[in-house]
């Protein structure tokens, strides 16, 4: 689990392998304003719309492969092994157990309208 604390930090508990323990990024979980979840993983959207995720690598806890891309991030969702992020400029970002959305190679022509 994780919830958002009063001074914008993160606080989570839990699974350590199901992103229950957040201390590898936990310095950087300062001004937190949304908190969305998979199930093994987690992805924060921090103040200055950058986003921070951790939990199992397979599941979108590591986004370092699409880090550059997440600028400016309004909205997250998250399927139950991957996440979408949709930046300020309609960009539609994806991350994830490419099996369950992680990976819109194949149809990022189609978010061109948004």
């Amino acid at each position: 689990f994780a919830a958002i604390t009063h001074d914008g930090g993160a606080v989570t508990w839990g699974d350590s392998a199901s992103g229950g323990d957040s201390f590898k990024v936990q310095d950087q979980l300062k001004n937190v304003l949304h908190i969305e979840a998979t199930h093994f993983s987690f992805a924060a959207v921090l103040a200055d719309r950058s986003v921070v995720t951790w939990g199992d690598h397979r599941s979108g806890g590591d986004s370092r492969r699409v880090q550059e891309q997440l600028r400016n991030v309004w909205k997250i969702h998250a399927t139950h092994f991957a996440f979408t992020a949709i930046c300020g400029d309609g960009t539609v970002v994806t991350w994830g157990n490419p099996e369950y959305g992680g990976d819109s190679t194949d149809v990022r022509e189609s978010f061109l309208c948004l």
